[in-house]
């Protein structure tokens, strides 16, 4: 870290599917001062087309992520690849000297979470993790009026990521072996996050939960998905996971998730539900919503952050922002020009919490965090 203002920041890509290109590049190529110098993939034609698609005409490209770090110039690795591996490839790309970012979640479980700290603190290399929802308007409302004191003490919330139908056909969403799970770990992992984020509250003490796995099997009549006919025998994650999480002071999350589930009352992922003493708070496609007493009348009062609505990096609709302002706020960092806004520990309670929602599913018993 400590990059001067005019010293360039060079930077490799390792994994270039749809969340490298549709997120991390544009985000990167949004700011000053930031060179995309490397790509990196398993399949070397995908991470060529992303050379060619971007005019990164300098980049070289790897088919073998290690001869990447090999490269001694290269100050920053953004890892974009499927869940499994990204505890290793970032530590050892912490070891070798890069700082990182890496795409959500943090790690496939909390142990591979925890042993992505420890690297980071034996090597003083910077480590974060995408949670570029942070980043959006609504999140931006809720924290700044979490931080005035708006709601008081907020002992309630609920992590909301609700798709009626948008199971993503593509890449390895739907491998558990490879993701770790569905809805929970790709998308209520971005609501979570945010959720514990407004509440700076990063202290679990139990939580149970279940998980469903019946749209997935059902076959292509009943499906009617927004991208396309699934293969349920291929479809080995859940579709629909709902848990509670209790925190040491008694403060209630409960979240609740799907990528398949018949319902109208659907909600994008990154979104929160807040009650507290003095107030609360939702967010609806009108904006974010607070209400509360005043002057002993209850009131409401919307507050229209003009977010479009859609898929993140998918359709294409109202997010090129949110990359922007995470990479911007990442190489601020790292030229010692603003905090690190997603810590690293924060995100290893987010995996914690996910993890102990899937064991609880799986053994029907509560788990008490130590």
């Amino acid at each position: 870290m400590g990059y001067g203002k005019g010293e360039v920041i060079r930077v490799g890509i390792i994994g270039c599917g749809g969340i490298a290109n549709g997120k991390h590049i544009p985000g990167i190529l949004g700011v000053e001062g930031v060179e995309i110098v490397a790509l990196c993939d398993i399949i070397p034609e995908r991470a060529e087309q992303t050379k060619e698609s971007f005019g990164l005409t300098g980049a070289k490209v790897y088919q073998d992520y290690k001869d990447l770090l090999k490269d001694e110039t290269i100050d920053d690795v953004q890892v974009c690849t499927p869940n499994r591996s990204h505890s290793f490839i970032t530590i050892d790309a912490l070891e070798a000297g890069k700082n990182v970012m890496v795409e959500k979640p943090m790690a496939i479980n909390a142990a591979e979470a925890k042993a992505m700290i420890d690297a980071s603190k034996r090597t003083g290399k910077a480590l974060t993790v995408a949670y570029q929802n942070r980043q959006s308007p609504e999140m931006q409302i809720l924290k700044a009026e979490a931080e005035a004191g708006t709601f008081g003490r907020i002992y309630y919330a609920k992590a909301q990521a609700l798709r009626r139908r948008g199971v993503p056909t593509w890449g390895v969403f739907m491998n558990e072996y490879e993701q770790g799970g569905g809805p929970l770990i790709d998308i209520c992992t971005h609501s979570l996050d945010g959720t514990l984020w407004i509440l700076n509250n990063y202290k679990p003490k139990r939580c149970f939960g279940t998980t469903f796995h019946m749209l997935g099997k059902m076959p292509a009549e009943y499906q009617g998905n927004g991208w396309g006919e699934w293969d349920p025998e291929k479809f080995t994650v859940e579709d629909s996971a709902f848990g509670m999480c209790i925190m040491e002071d008694g403060t209630l999350i409960t979240l609740e998730t799907s990528w398949a589930l018949n319902t109208l009352d659907t909600v994008d992922e990154g979104r929160t539900f807040l009650c507290g003493t003095l107030a609360g708070a939702d967010c609806t496609d009108d904006g974010v919503r607070i209400n509360g007493v005043r002057d002993g009348q209850m009131y409401v009062d919307i507050i229209n952050d003009k977010t479009e609505r859609g898929a993140p990096y998918y359709d294409g609709r109202g997010w090129e922002g949110f990359g922007i302002r995470e990479q911007q706020v990442w190489y601020d960092y790292l030229r010692g020009e603003g905090e690190l806004v997603v810590k690293p520990e924060q995100a290893y309670v987010v995996s914690q919490i996910l993890e102990g929602i899937y064991e609880s599913a799986r053994t029907g018993k509560e788990i008490v965090f130590d």
